[in-house]
């Protein structure tokens, strides 16, 4: 692709470009939603090739699974915010994908930060109205509790288990 532009049309881009900044980040930022989007999709293509084990359209003798087009699906990603993918589906559902969990709406390394904000005092609500500026989408505060549920689950766990110990040494 050849695009060409004249000393006139450089100087205007630049001169928007220091008027406003964010607009040019904007760009940048849906830019690499939309990279990171289709890459993934690709990884997923490339997944489902290895699991049924021939390229597309390649033929094969005897019953086998074919692929069953795709759908579209939103997945949080920590620095980049939401991106929407497009999961391959096989004709008898046995594909599952191991790039983007089944029920998981972000990223680990995204939950991991929620807790630590929780930890750190903010109310499950409060985490919910920040996340729109934090990671491109809004989360429900059903979503920030679920996400920490494992933290109270592991601290709680531990605790019973340093119950136990106490109690033992004191026999």
């Amino acid at each position: 692709m050849k695009v060409e532009l004249s000393v006139p049309e450089v100087v205007e881009m630049f001169k928007e470009i220091q008027a406003q900044p964010e607009k040019l980040f904007e760009m940048i930022r849906v830019d690499i939603r939309e990279t990171v989007g289709s890459y993934l999709s690709t990884l997923m293509g490339v997944e489902l090739t290895h699991f049924l084990g021939r390229e597309p359209y390649e033929r094969t003798d005897g019953e086998v699974n074919h692929r069953n087009g795709s759908y579209a699906r939103n997945f949080t990603l920590k620095g980049i915010g939401e991106v929407q993918v497009a999961v391959p589906r096989d004709r008898k559902g046995d594909f599952t994908t191991q790039i983007i969990p089944r029920s998981k709406q972000y990223e680990d390394a995204l939950r991991e930060d929620l807790t630590v904000m929780f930890l750190t005092g903010i109310s499950t609500r409060s985490l919910s109205m920040i996340s729109k500026r934090l990671i491109g989408r809004t989360l429900s505060p059903a979503e920030v509790s679920n996400a920490n549920r494992e933290l109270i689950e592991a601290v709680e766990s531990w605790r019973t288990r340093k119950r136990g110990r106490r109690f033992q040494n004191n026999l």
